[in-house]
């Protein structure tokens, strides 16, 4: 070939036809190809039992037992129907994501196992069963983490979330051996009974060790930079794992609510650690150049209200959160494909600023979208942490009404009346959600226990509110320090980067 000539330039000179290099992924030859399949429709199979079990609880009205081992309640069935309905979608969607790939199988062995260990932890009354189903539970996401034992950056990511997640189930087992000597019973509801109202050292220090579990769990910072490092796992598997995963933070703190409950500091550390995560995530999100990030740095965030909630003692809420979010993040991993597009670079058109008639449009529909939800929640409607549950309603109005009155792209008097038209409708089915949720976790001990609202709640609420309102009007752009502690917080460990194709094209 002469030199300087490309294989593409030889072709064109001799008149041969190049073959196409983007196509139909290679289907599977191996005998036992039929595994997807199998188990996607068992995952379906799983979400129409879940329904059923559903309804036989609606009809008792009561949880039922199984020797001590496992205790089905309102948590348990939300929990379940939630679970397999977002495992079935992953697992519908991954047989045309990881066709051809010659991991498939292995890939949808490990999805089904994982859907069945928290279906079996969310379940677990014997705290041995709990236990071993919480650290099952992380080794399998670390596996999938790790999927493709060929990239080393991918076993670089497996191997520092397997570190997390041991770590966790290292805490968890510190609660829980805590607790059996402390009350002698083996069982998650014989603790709750048991434990008493007045905190005693020991269960501090469970208290303390649930904390620090959720946290590394759910990703929070200063735990966040497994969460980061997982950008190897496939995107069925990052939908799992940020609609699915992270949220046994939550379930942890709801399960033990008796215990986290029996101490007002505890609370407030609580609500501290989630109010520090809520707010970093929204600054390390500032700074992301990628899809995948970007949706990283969100779920630390909102895991960080999940556990605010939480830490106020609506357990309620904190449960709808994190099943509404799940919604969101799972279509958002799953639809990231769409939002790359191939196109010349070109000079993009900034988004205009709100503008005094946008503020007052805005401001206006943020408090509205409040009182709608105190009107119809109850919540916010007296002098209790109430309005500290409302004061987020509010702050999640005014970021998404923002989003939508900057949209340059529709006609101002368009964009003005969707935001009361979009917002007041979504926050009606928030509170129905949320009414449903608090109904069916009723039973449940201590999820009825909000925190009492103190001085320290009241300073906490407006240091909060000050500086959300700093990000969101970008005041904190004007500090490079700050840009420069962003962007140093938000990168994951060197070893776990994928830098090129070559690093991790199994073909």
């Amino acid at each position: 070939m002469p030199c300087g000539l490309t294989v593409g330039d030889e072709q064109l000179m001799t008149g041969q036809q190049s073959q196409p290099v983007v196509g139909q992924l290679p289907s599977p030859s191996r005998s036992d190809s039929r595994v997807p399949a199998v188990f996607t429709r068992l995952v379906w199979l799983l979400w129409v039992a879940s329904l059923g079990a559903l309804g036989v609880f609606l009809l008792r009205g009561s949880p039922w037992e199984l020797g001590g081992l496992v205790a089905v309640d309102g948590l348990t069935i939300v929990m379940w129907v939630t679970v397999t309905f977002f495992s079935g979608i992953v697992h519908s969607y991954s047989r045309r994501y990881m066709a051809g790939s010659r991991t498939i199988n292995g890939f949808f062995v490990r999805i089904f196992v994982y859907t069945l260990v928290v279906m079996v932890l969310v379940a677990a009354d014997n705290l041995v069963l709990f236990g071993a189903a919480w650290l099952a539970m992380g080794l399998v996401m670390a596996d999938l983490i790790g999927h493709i034992s060929g990239w080393k950056q991918a076993q670089a990511a497996g191997s520092l979330a397997r570190r997390h997640f041991v770590a966790s189930s290292a805490l968890v087992a510190v609660a829980l051996g805590t607790l059996w000597w402390h009350t002698g019973v083996t069982t998650v509801s014989g603790i709750a009974s048991t434990v008493g109202a007045t905190p005693s050292t020991l269960v501090l220090v469970a208290a303390g060790a649930l904390l620090l579990a959720a946290m590394v769990q759910s990703a929070l910072v200063p735990f966040h930079t497994w969460l980061f490092s997982s950008m190897t796992a496939p995107t069925p598997a990052s939908a799992l794992m940020h609609a699915g995963f992270v949220n046994a933070g939550g379930i942890l703190l709801v399960r033990f609510a008796p215990v986290v409950t029996v101490d007002p500091g505890v609370m407030l550390a609580v609500v501290l650690a989630g109010a520090a995560s809520a707010l970093l995530g929204k600054l390390l999100k500032t700074v992301q150049t990628d899809v995948k990030g970007t949706l990283a740095c969100s779920t630390v965030g909102q895991m960080g209200f999940m556990l605010m909630q939480a830490g106020l003692g609506f357990f309620g809420a904190a449960i709808t959160h994190l099943i509404l979010h799940g919604f969101y993040k799972a279509y958002q991993f799953l639809a990231s494909g769409a939002q790359v597009t191939h196109r010349s670079p070109t000079p993009t058109k900034s988004a205009s600023s709100t503008g005094v008639t946008g503020t007052v449009v805005v401001a206006a529909t943020a408090v509205a979208g409040g009182v709608l939800f105190a009107l119809l929640t109850g919540k916010g409607t007296a002098l209790d942490s109430g309005l500290l549950l409302t004061l987020f309603v509010v702050l999640t109005v005014l970021h998404a009404t923002r989003d939508i009155v900057r949209q340059t792209s529709l006609p101002t008097t368009v964009r003005y009346g969707a935001v009361p038209v979009v917002a007041l409708p979504a926050i009606a089915v928030y509170a129905a959600v949320y009414h449903a949720i608090e109904g069916l976790l009723a039973g449940l001990p201590a999820v009825g226990q909000t925190a009492a609202l103190t001085p320290v709640h009241a300073l906490l609420a407006a240091a909060f509110v000050a500086i959300y309102l700093a990000i969101e009007s970008g005041v904190y752009q004007r500090s490079h320090r700050l840009y420069a502690a962003l962007m140093n917080a938000s990168q994951p460990p060197t070893s776990t980067l994928l830098t090129s194709t070559e690093d991790y094209n199994e073909y």
